[in-house]
């Protein structure tokens, strides 16, 4: 079994090479994930010098180990953010995460990255009958609030959905969509380069100061300094000591998948008949798909803890147990992968992008990173060359700093129905 992400033996990523820190840019972006590539992209198309700095290597974040799923919506459930921020706010939100996936696939089509791209839907199954009430609850909710229509499938009609008969129902919304993400940060970091953005790999940033005149700021990394009138922190759960109000802001939750070895045709199609991207009601939920080579990928929030070796594979036994409980069909199969990656909760359990100090940030996807990421990654750049906020007001509410640290909000962060 491999310690290390299935999506990035599927791919090769362009390497950045050693090229010498350039000593001067327009704007320097730090992390080369989805926020920061889709940044890049942007500003570099506007004829802005664009340096990229990342600590490791391209996409080694969270942006090439999540499930490769293209969700609408939020972590905060449709119910709960109307109860948070009344009715506009809550449809502003939605409506940002659908703005997200179209924007992503028009983005893939216009630099032809091939990532699988799919709007294949997801279904939200229920592990209670009482969570099936409350999906019927919620489909009348964004009917009716947000104007898109879901549907609630009965357990009786789960069976064309998957191959299991552990759950009450289910709630089905076609807009969602999969992608190979390894594919996707490759494609958008080549697209980015082709813009005219440099891209410097291994140069974690030691710190940001800021002088009085021009340039704006001196960002010191590994390689040495460089200077620039524009900085973004595209760090998300990585976020460290060069960003000290950020890193206060995020709160990192460990997540880990397990993928299996190449299944049967038929054993594939029986998984997931109709190739939906799927999660669970659970408190501590389960996510899974398969994927185009017919493995079953199975996440979870098996340890809270950002991942090591030792949480990587205690991480794999607790998911195949649960894998196999949800299909006892693939007790015989081969565990081929098992990796970990931290996801950026914040206090409010909302995305925040903004600018504090003079630096841009976009942080707090939870997990829902996939499209949003790239999307305020790009309206980040707008906002830059244009001279104006640019990124949509909702995101730029206050954005507190968890109360009582990060294990004391641990529980409440990942509840759901």
């Amino acid at each position: 079994m491999k310690r290390s992400s299935y999506w990035l033996d599927t791919v090769d990523v362009e390497a950045a090479g050693a090229a010498s820190l350039p000593s001067r840019a327009d704007a320097v972006i730090i992390g080369a994930g989805l926020t920061g590539l889709s940044a890049a992209r942007a500003l570099a198309k506007r004829g802005k010098r664009t340096v990229v700095l990342e600590a490791r290597t391209i996409g080694w974040g969270a942006s090439s180990r999540n499930g490769g799923m293209v969700l609408t919506g939020l972590k905060l459930e449709p119910q709960a953010m109307v109860a948070k921020l009344g009715l506009d706010d809550a449809r502003a939100l939605d409506a940002i995460s659908i703005r997200a996936i179209s924007s992503l696939e028009q983005l893939v089509r216009d630099e032809r990255i091939d990532c699988d791209f799919a709007r294949c839907g997801h279904l939200a199954l229920a592990s209670k009958p009482s969570h099936y009430e409350y999906f019927k609850r919620e489909a009348a909710l964004i009917d009716r609030a947000f104007g898109r229509r879901v549907r609630v499938v009965p357990a009786l009609e789960l069976r064309a959905e998957i191959g299991s008969n552990i759950y009450h129902g289910g709630l089905l919304d076609e807009a969602s969509a999969g992608v190979n993400p390894a594919k996707l940060v490759a494609g958008l970091a080549r697209a980015a380069r082709a813009a005219g953005a440099a891209i410097v790999e291994q140069a974690p940033v030691v710190s940001i100061r800021q002088g009085a005149g021009a340039p704006r700021f001196t960002v010191t990394t590994g390689h040495g300094d460089i200077a620039a009138d524009v900085v973004i922190a595209a760090t998300g759960a990585y976020t460290g000591v060069e960003s000290p109000w950020l890193r206060k802001r995020i709160i990192p939750i460990g997540s880990y998948v397990i993928a299996t070895e190449p299944l049967s045709p038929d054993v594939a199609s029986s998984l997931a008949p109709g190739k939906r991207m799927m999660f669970d009601s659970k408190r501590f939920l389960h996510y899974f798909r398969v994927t185009p080579d017919r493995r079953l990928l199975f996440g979870g929030r098996a340890s809270f803890v950002p991942e090591t070796d030792s949480t990587t594979e205690r991480s794999a036994e607790i998911l195949r147990r649960d894998m196999i409980e949800v299909y006892p069909q693939l007790a015989d199969a081969r565990i081929d992968y098992a990796w970990g990656g931290t996801i950026d909760f914040t206090a409010d359990m909302l995305p925040h992008a903004g600018v504090v100090d003079s630096v841009h940030y976009a942080v707090g996807y939870a997990g829902h990173g996939v499209a949003l990421s790239a999307y305020v990654g790009a309206q980040l750049a707008a906002a830059i060359a244009g001279g104006d906020e640019g990124t949509d007001p909702i995101l730029r509410r206050q954005f507190p700093a968890p109360a009582f640290g990060v294990h004391r909000l641990v529980p409440g962060l990942v509840s759901t129905a």
